[in-house]
């Protein structure tokens, strides 16, 4: 395959970004996306150039480290897919594919395709764990929990921590990462202890940080690798809004 790439290039994050074109050819229809941008990048070091930065770790679409805009689609154009699952063959012999970096105010540029995305840290910081003295492993049976709320809160529990939901937000809204990290822990018993003030915690830690507001456009949903429904966005705010008709303030 021969393709033409427009890819975003930023040396830091103070510079000034444009879009620079490279051919490339003899790319495999079975390689990732990913492994046809490591070609682009051992060409470019052949010929003395600096390569395109772009986060990866696992290769397996379970550590949400990848993610670039594919011709304004977040993670490209195959559904419930990290940009890491990808492969060449959705695309054919000749094309023109522009990849840009994550586009949010709340994930400013680090390098070319490379964002900082530790306002989603900050989130999980404020409240996304159990405060409780477990001592040893507990025997999985001692709390029950019913299976619709067990396989309810694994969903959530699936959330990557990408972004994509954020990049394709038309508002940069965070609220569909934010809920699904809520919701997991609320909906299990083990989380009921700190559910109102996790609610607050977490939402008003969001809401200060540089993301935009929800108005249900739903393309976090259309663009999450894991399929997380907006639904989880309702019970965040059940949670939130009845914590503070509680009176509870963030700590």
């Amino acid at each position: 395959m021969r393709l033409t790439l427009k890819i975003w290039r930023q040396e830091h994050a103070k510079a000034p970004g444009r879009l620079e074109t490279y051919e490339v050819d003899d790319i495999s229809p079975h390689a990732s996306f990913l492994e046809m941008l490591d070609v682009l990048n051992e060409r470019l070091e052949e010929k003395g150039q600096r390569p395109v930065a772009f986060d990866h770790d696992c290769r397996e679409g379970i550590c949400g480290a990848c993610g670039v805009m594919i011709n304004g689609q977040a993670h490209g154009p195959w559904a419930r897919t990290t940009t890491c699952q990808l492969h060449m063959r959705e695309y054919s012999d000749g094309d023109t594919l522009q990849i840009e970096p994550w586009r949010s105010e709340a994930f400013p540029v680090v390098q070319d395709l490379v964002v900082d995305r530790g306002a989603f840290d900050r989130i999980i910081q404020a409240g996304g764990f159990v405060s409780i003295r477990t001592g040893s492993a507990p025997e999985a049976n001692i709390i029950p929990v019913e299976k619709d709320v067990a396989d309810a809160a694994f969903d959530a529990a699936t959330c990557i921590g990408c972004g994509a939901c954020v990049a394709q937000c038309p508002n940069g809204a965070a609220q569909l990462f934010t809920s699904a990290k809520v919701g997991h822990l609320n909906i299990l018993p083990q989380g009921h202890v700190e559910r109102d003030q996790r609610a607050v915690n977490m939402v008003e830690q969001m809401e200060g940080e540089l993301f935009g507001s929800c108005s249900n456009f739903r393309e976090c949903e259309a663009v999450c690798p894991k399929g997380i429904s907006i639904d989880w966005i309702a019970r965040m705010n059940r949670d939130y809004l009845r914590a503070k008709l509680k009176g509870v303030k963030k700590h």
